[in-house]
């Protein structure tokens, strides 16, 4: 008999989950670690969003070590970093660092990098990193303050949520849609199918 698929989705993002979702597939298990998120000396932002998201996936599978139910399943995390050069621009909680990152981005571009980890049954990484060009309208003063207002800033990277009100800020974009929002679904299907997870299996289900 074949072996059930079992994908454990390694982040507390609503939103990783929504896409997965959207794309047919529904984990078997949500295990968001907690880590040190802080950027190391001089780390390019590229370098940051590989190395998060792969120590998400280690600290999941060192959680699920011996854990016979999960042994066979497939462990996939992500981590999403915007950067202007090389300053990367954290998740945002206090509205004057929201204003901060808001006022940089203006009229600007920059640049989104979300990096994927996908560990096997067999207990091997796969990791990609995908990289997004945005560039933002000038923002007037008064757009920033009502966006603040929001509060849809809160705990998002650069301060603001493609998905939401922000998406009227962007002037352009080049490459992935999804990979701003926090989960590239072309390249994450393409991961899980290399490795023999049947990412259309869930399709029947609507």
């Amino acid at each position: 008999m074949a072996q059930e698929q079992k994908l454990i989705l390694a982040s507390g993002s609503p939103r990783r989950l929504d896409l997965l979702n959207q794309a047919g597939i529904r984990p078997a298990r949500l295990m968001p670690m907690d880590i040190d998120e802080t950027p190391k000396k001089s780390e390019h932002p590229r370098s940051l969003a590989r190395r998060l998201a792969t120590e998400k996936a280690e600290a999941a599978l060192a959680v699920l070590k011996g854990d016979l139910e999960w042994r066979h399943s497939y462990i996939l995390s992500a981590d999403t970093v915007v950067s202007v050069g090389r300053r990367i621009l954290s998740k945002t909680e206090y509205s004057d660092e929201a204003s901060s990152a808001l006022h940089l981005l203006s009229g600007r571009g920059h640049k989104v990098y979300t990096g994927i980890c996908l560990v096997t049954p067999g207990g091997q990484a796969r990791i990609r990193v995908v990289e997004t060009k945005v560039r933002f309208k000038r923002l007037s003063g008064l757009e920033i303050d009502h966006y603040l207002a929001s509060d849809q800033w809160r705990g998002k990277a650069g301060a603001y949520a493609i998905q939401g009100i922000a998406g009227g800020f962007v002037q352009k974009l080049v490459g992935s849609y999804t990979n701003v929002v926090g989960l590239p679904l072309y390249e994450t299907l393409g991961l899980l199918s290399g490795e023999g997870f049947d990412v259309t299996a869930g399709w029947a289900e609507g």
